[in-house]
This record gives C-alpha cells, structure tokens and sequence, in this order.
C-alpha cells in the first residue's frame, strides 16, 4: 500500500482536521502487544507441549491466525522501527539494533554498513496518523528506536511510560529495574505485571474515545528471569528430550500469557471488547544461540536456527488478530503477512483515508481478516551485519513458497521451498539455478530500489584474527 510522499510536517498539514466528524461512527480501538524474542513454536496454539498459553490460545481460538506471520527484522530496532512507520528497515536505513552495528569484528569479511541510532522525527508513525484522527494513543513499554529528543512522547504518543533507547531491562524486579528501565513501582513488582497494570489503566481511563495501546513487553528477552513459584514449577515439568525445557523461560511466557489476559479482560469489562481490534505478535524469532549462561533459551524447531538469522526460525513469528464482528472465530490466514504491514492494516481498520497517509511499504491485510485473499507479492529482509547470536550479513525474498537468501561475506545464494521443507534443510541453488538467478535479480533490484547499504569488503579481513574483538562465530548449522 502506499500514499502520497508526505513529510511529516506535510502529513501533519493535509491530516483530517479536527478528527472525528460528529455523526460519524466511533472507529475501533486498537491494541497491539508486541513481544520481545518470542519465537514461533513459544506457544501452546502452535504445538509447544512445555510452555502454558491458555490466554494467548484463547486470542487464537476467537479471533485470526497467521501461520505466515514474519517480523521486518531478525533482531528488534528494525522491527519496531517498521511497525510504527510501515517502512522497510532497509529504506529506513535502520538495520541493527541500536548501538548494534558497531565494527567490533574489525577483521571480518566485510565491513558492516553504519545504521541510524534513532527513529527521525521526519518520519510519519502511526500514532501520529491516528492521533489525527481523534484516537487517544499510548506506549507502554519498550520502545528502543532512540533516546533523549527520539522517544514515544516526539513520535505521535500521548502517553509513554518506560520506553527509551534501552534494549532491555537489566532486571525484572522492582526497584533493581529502574538501572536501565524509568518506570515507578512497587518493592517486589514483576516488570511485565507493571506494564500490563499501566495499559490496563489506559484502557480504563480512555473507554469513552477512540484508543491505540501500543504494548511492547521487555519479556521474554534476556536477562531470563522469572517468578520463583513459577519456574520451580517448569524446572518440575522440564524434560530434556523436549528441545523447549528451560523453567526460567517458561515462567517469563507464562506471565506474558497472563498479561494477555489481563487486556482481553479490561477490554471486556470496561464495554470496548467488541470494538477493539488486537494484534498479537513479536520483534523476532526466539534466541537459539548460546548467547544467555552458554544454553539456548528456547528452540523454534522444526524452524531453522533463530534471532539473528534470516532463516525462518529467526523471521517466522506468532501472528494473530481478533476484531470481533470481523475475524472469524478460529480461522486461519496462511497468506504471509509482515510487521510493515501493520501500520497500512491498522490504518484501513481506523478508516483513514489513504490519501491522507505517507507513502508505506506494506500493505493492508484487512481483506485477510475479511476472509478474503490478498494479491501476491514479495517480501523482503536486509541484515547487513553480523549478530551476537551469530548471524552473518544477508538479505533475502520470499516469492510464493520459494525463499532465497544472499550472503554478502561471499555473494552466496541459497534457496528453499518452504511448502515442502519449512526447515530450510535442501539448498536448492544449485538444482534450479534459473530460478535462483531471477530471484537474486528481484532481490537486487529491491536492494537498488530502497537504497539499501550494503556491506563493503574489507581490505583488512585476516582469517586468523577475524572474530577476535567479539564473540566467537563459528559456521552456521541448522541445530
């Protein structure tokens, strides 16, 4: 979907003026709870036998899932930086987590282009668009897109607590939290608890007019620590031939679920559930590296590999939607769906006017929650850098069930059939090579086209010392 190219100050100019007309029908509210490396196989609906979802199950039973639901971005500023602008991360010239793009491998094979630090106040988000439209919006939680000058309070939100340019929390119990995380709380209290009682009472003081609760958690992302009670009872369950068997995960995803909860119940008890669109979905896939006390966290399984990495374990996410009197209860959508896409949705579902919108690189899939099909196109990812979690510089498409990936170290390409091996186990570059030739020019011209940077050769590369400022990277595996 796109629209006129308007600046900011020129969206701001040609916004609806004075919001909602008087006799015009109240738009819904929005919710969109975003969680932080919270992989695709992390929930009860979608096959995990250890972790306990019952209320993200529940959104699943009542409202819309995406079996092809992506993130913008194997790691979390791209991400979210996609999300409130409906732009590709790779336009936005915001392609590592903040302060993550640093040439700390100074001897690598190539050299990791610069990324922006902050989210530019030039940029139209989405809480902007419907602030002019009359909506009341907030953003409670992790926000990650810049400090000082750059926060959810410069970027359209009426309300903001706790977001900042922290990537995490550097604990989850009060007071220890306030290191890295400004939020008040009470001696004790559980971060995620925190966050959902303030959105709780967003929904409850705004009931009256038109919201958008923008909900990022700082769970499940490292440091991993959960409830006592609750991972004594994980550690009890835990069994290790199940790949998914860490207690202190699981007791973080169990109170992420019971925030969950939490919203859906105000929602219903403050009157607005029918009239309030959710949006359920996460920053990244699950960390499977051993980047968190020498273990992986979880595993995304039969998904390959996961954060960091554009193979689908690190891509490939939970994606679900309910707006009663729209989605179907218990459907399904298996059409790929990305977190660009979600700022062209929520504005259709807010009933702005496409003229009146910036030009975006997603596309609405309100049709999809009407039940109807959406055109076929192709999707994109740009991570020119090396991950802590592993990953090495590359871009990739998807088009239909074919998925190439470029690797910019060597010019690499492999290419995978999702439909018939969603593990990304058979490289097939080498048996249909007129496919992955036309899919690499496609993913060229898309690089060309959105100016995205590309990583530069390094006149210094030494194998021998390559990885010594950071972490050893070893060779990428599918376990």
């Amino acid at each position: 979907m796109s629209g006129t190219s308007l600046t900011r100050r020129g969206f701001l100019a040609a916004a609806c003026v004075g919001g909602l007309a008087a006799a015009e029908t109240r738009p819904p509210n929005i919710v969109l709870i975003l969680i932080d490396d919270y992989g695709w196989r992390d929930t009860g609906y979608n096959g995990s036998k250890f972790y306990e979802t019952p209320n993200i199950d529940r959104l699943a039973r009542e409202g819309m899932v995406f079996t092809n639901g992506y993130s913008a971005s194997a790691v979390c500023s791209p991400t979210r930086a996609a999300i409130i602008t409906g732009k590709y991360p790779a336009r936005l010239h915001l392609t590592a987590h903040l302060q993550g793009a640093s040439n700390r491998y100074h001897f690598t094979k190539v050299l990791q282009p610069s990324t922006r630090l902050a989210l530019p106040l030039e940029e139209v988000t989405i809480a902007e668009v419907l602030r002019e439209r009359g909506y009341r919006t907030a953003c409670i939680g992790k926000w990650h897109l810049g400090a000082k000058g750059f926060q959810p309070s410069d970027q359209g939100f009426d309300v903001a607590y706790a977001g900042d340019e922290a990537g995490s929390t550097n604990d989850f119990f009060y007071p220890a939290w306030l290191k890295k995380v400004t939020l008040e709380g009470k001696n004790g209290e559980y971060l995620t608890d925190r966050l959902t009682e303030s959105a709780a009472e967003f929904i409850r003081g705004n009931k009256s007019r038109p919201f958008f609760l923008y909900l990022p958690h700082f769970a499940v992302h490292t440091p991993i620590q959960g409830k006592p009670e609750k991972v004594k009872k994980y550690d009890a369950k835990s069994r290790t031939e199940d790949p998914q068997n860490y207690g202190e995960y699981a007791a973080m995803i169990e109170s992420v679920d019971e925030s969950v909860g939490r919203i859906l119940d105000t929602l219903r008890d403050s009157g607005v559930e029918k009239n309030t669109l959710v949006l359920f979905s996460s920053d990244n896939g699950g960390v499977t590296s051993l980047e968190w006390r020498e273990r992986p966290v979880t595993s995304n399984l039969p998904l390959r590999l996961g954060k960091g990495h554009v193979y689908e374990g690190g891509i490939r996410v939970p994606t679900l939607v309910r707006w009663p009197g729209v989605t179907r209860a218990g459907s399904v959508c298996h059409e790929p769906v990305v977190s660009y896409d979600y700022a062209a949705t929520i504005a259709e579902a807010a009933g702005v006017q496409k003229s009146k919108l910036p030009a975006m690189d997603g596309r609405s899939f309100l049709p999809q929650l009407h039940g109807r099909k959406g055109a076929r196109r192709d999707l994109f990812w740009h991570y020119p850098h090396y991950s802590p979690q592993k990953g090495r510089p590359a871009a990739a498409i998807r088009n239909g069930d074919d998925k190439l990936i470029l690797f910019f170290e060597d010019s690499r390409v492999e290419l995978y059939n999702l439909k018939d091996d969603i593990g990304e186990t058979a490289d097939l570059a080498s048996k249909e090579p007129a496919k992955a030739l036309a899919l690499r020019r496609r993913l060229e011209a898309w690089l060309v086209a959105t100016r995205a940077q590309i990583p530069a050769k390094n006149p210094k590369y030494d194998p021998a010392r390559e990885f010594e400022a950071g972490a050893p990277m070893g060779p990428l595996t599918a376990k």
